[in-house]
């Protein structure tokens, strides 16, 4: 009797899991479905592109379009240009960002009115952005106001090896508060009784900051990063509307390339271009990846 009721016992176990995985099964299909046809079947449409010598003709090339964008000068440039601004503009986001949320974990004065100042940037729109550096940056803005007043030159500040500079100020104004936010928050969830255990041991505050706080933060360190170095490649937006289509050479990004093929209708080019970026940030994520989970192995073990 025993066999036979844990028998029919496993019989229903096994029905009852057969319909959960249905069930699942029918709650994943809608997003199962929308990443296919929204994410899936767009990139391989674009490998297909890249591997063809027109969408017309569709002769097989292979790797021929990638040699030849590989050579074009302005995508050099544009690879260049861009990762220059992200190697520069990146880690001066997260360090600053960090270095913000510290600052203002601590006891100081007017904590509340410096939280807002660094977040309201977040909520002014692109185009309000343009017009306030527009405002400030333009050959009679007023900055060069301010240099005149000084004894200074005016500085064609869009138009010059300076244009780099103003870009990266523009990226840093509009991305450190929330970065900032994002630290606060995993400043404080770091356990109390740790930090207490090193005030008691006589820990340093850099020793505090680099042999603990720093492990915890890890994760959002990555995190931070790859969101800075997304939008990073969303400064366009803002060039674009303070240049147009073809900026100073120091300021040429890759969507600059990508933008101005589209407008050419050269799809083989654009397509090889995209999967180029795509590899190299696939790359770059993975590394990242493995810096994080060497520094904060100890505090997930």
């Amino acid at each position: 009797m025993k066999t036979k009721t844990l028998g029919k016992e496993c019989k229903q176990k096994s029905k009852r899991m057969k319909r959960a995985k249905r069930s699942s099964g029918l709650f994943l299909a809608p997003s199962f479905l929308g990443v296919l046809l929204f994410f899936v079947l767009p990139f391989m449409v674009v490998i297909y592109y890249s591997l063809v010598d027109n969408p017309i003709s569709q002769q097989f090339v292979f790797l021929d379009n990638f040699k030849y964008v590989l050579g074009n000068g302005a995508f050099k440039r544009a690879i260049s240009n861009t990762f220059r601004f992200s190697a520069i503009a990146v880690p001066l986001a997260v360090v600053l960002s960090l270095l913000l949320a510290i600052v203002l974990e601590s006891k100081i004065p007017f904590k509340s009115q410096f939280r807002t100042f660094f977040l309201s940037p977040m909520m002014v729109p692109v185009a309000s952005i343009v017009l306030i550096w527009q405002v400030l940056f333009h050959y009679n803005g007023a900055v060069n106001d301010v240099l005149l007043a000084l004894g200074g030159t005016r500085i064609d500040w869009l138009k010059s090896e300076y244009s780099h500079v103003v870009i990266v100020i523009l990226f840093l104004w509009k991305n450190l508060g929330y970065n900032m936010i994002l630290f606060m928050a995993a400043l404080a969830s770091i356990p109390k009784d740790i930090l207490e255990v090193a005030r008691l041991e006589s820990a340093t505050p850099l020793q505090t900051f680099f042999y603990i706080k720093i492990r915890y933060l890890s994760s959002t360190i990555l995190f931070v990063t790859i969101m800075s170095l997304i939008n990073s490649f969303k400064v366009f937006r803002e060039i674009y509307l303070l240049t147009t289509d073809y900026p100073y050479d120091t300021i040429y990004m890759l969507q600059h390339f990508m933008n101005n093929t589209f407008k050419n209708l050269d799809y083989q080019k654009l397509s090889s271009a995209a999967i180029i970026m795509s590899l190299a940030m696939v790359v770059i994520i993975g590394v990242l990846f493995l810096v994080e989970n060497y520094f904060g192995r100890d505090v997930e073990g």
